[in-house]
């Protein structure tokens, strides 16, 4: 009897380390399953954002001429993505607006955050070493949005910024009619 209870012993033994081997190869497949969801939940991610901007950029581009003009400054052309390398530093700005002695550099954001702003100071500072070509130029900024974590628009207008909220198929200027813009 004793033998067979210690056949028995062994028996359930390998079949808990059996048991045990699979377990482990089975959460070794759902991580690398995991992983793999992960990975394209990221990229649908990406691509969702990107397509998301773009059209928050249409939306504000196809209106900046307008509203730039009813505050006084009469931009005429307008360029999209304006991407450079300078000093070994890679540059974007969304969109910028330009007339003979101005430009109006927009940061386009689907939501406005407080550390947007503060990385579009750092960018707008820059913005006549990077492109030289307007260093003669008074260089104004703006952001355009559609939701905004709160004040966010206020610390935008406090620091100078034309804060644009997209709203529908149009957007519009929502600083106050006595607001003067910082120049860069």
């Amino acid at each position: 009897m004793f033998q067979e209870t210690s056949k028995q012993f062994k028996e359930t033994d390998r079949k808990f380390q059996e048991t045990d081997r699979k377990f482990q190869e089975t959460d070794r497949l759902l991580s690398e399953k995991f992983k793999e969801t992960d990975k394209k939940l990221n990229k649908l991610e990406r691509l969702f954002t990107s397509q998301w901007g773009k059209l928050v950029e249409s939306l504000v581009e196809g209106d900046i001429l307008t509203l730039l003009n009813q505050r006084g400054i009469k931009v005429t052309d307008t360029i999209k993505r304006r991407k450079g390398r300078r000093d070994g530093i890679d540059y974007e700005f969304d969109i910028i607006g330009i007339n003979g002695s101005e430009i109006v550099i927009v940061e386009v954001k689907t939501t406005l955050r407080p550390e947007d702003i503060k990385h579009f100071l750092k960018k707008i500072k820059q913005a006549k070493n990077w492109m030289p070509e307007y260093t003669d130029k008074k260089i104004y900024g703006a952001v355009a949005f559609i939701s905004e974590d709160a004040g966010t628009a206020a610390l935008a207008e406090k620091n100078g910024l034309f804060v644009i909220r997209a709203t529908g198929d149009s957007a519009s200027i929502v600083n106050a009619d006595d607001f003067v813009p910082k120049n860069w």
